[in-house]
């Protein structure tokens, strides 16, 4: 890592500071939500990758998760106990399938991300472009490092 002299130990330790706040903030708001349907931040997690990635299998939830099989399990089932997923089998090969949100899940899922959205909505836009573009690329480098 390339020596920056004013990003010093206190700076760093108060930016992770914020992303932990961030996050908490940005999760807290959808909780009330999930709570109503006894669910937790697992189960939004994986409505959102699956309505993010419609079709998504099994096996590449796995992966963009980093969770066991086991615990991935416990959680569709209560996904599919909601009816709030479904799946489908891959037409080359049935041993494969694919995960969906059903109508009942999108619902759930948008109902949150309703929520989740008004926060991040109002930051970008009461920042300017240059403040965007920035942002995003910070991030960006900080999931691929």
């Amino acid at each position: 890592m390339k020596e920056h002299l004013y990003l010093k130990d206190q700076q760093l330790k108060e930016f992770v500071e914020k992303i932990f706040t961030t996050y908490r903030k940005t999760f807290s708001d959808a909780k009330n939500i999930l709570d109503k349907y006894s669910i937790g931040i697992a189960h939004h997690k994986v409505m959102h990758l699956v309505s993010l990635y419609e079709g998504i299998t099994i096996s590449d939830l796995l992966k963009k998760l980093k969770v066991t099989k086991q615990s991935l399990n416990r959680v569709l089932k209560d996904l599919i106990d909601l009816d709030a997923i479904t799946f489908k089998k891959d037409k080359k090969d049935t041993r494969i399938k694919h995960i969906y949100l059903s109508e009942k899940g999108s619902k759930l899922y948008n109902e949150i991300f309703s929520v989740q959205k008004k926060r991040i909505y109002k930051a970008l836009l009461n920042s300017n472009s240059k403040e965007v573009l920035y942002f995003k690329s910070i991030l960006n480098k900080i999931i691929n490092e």
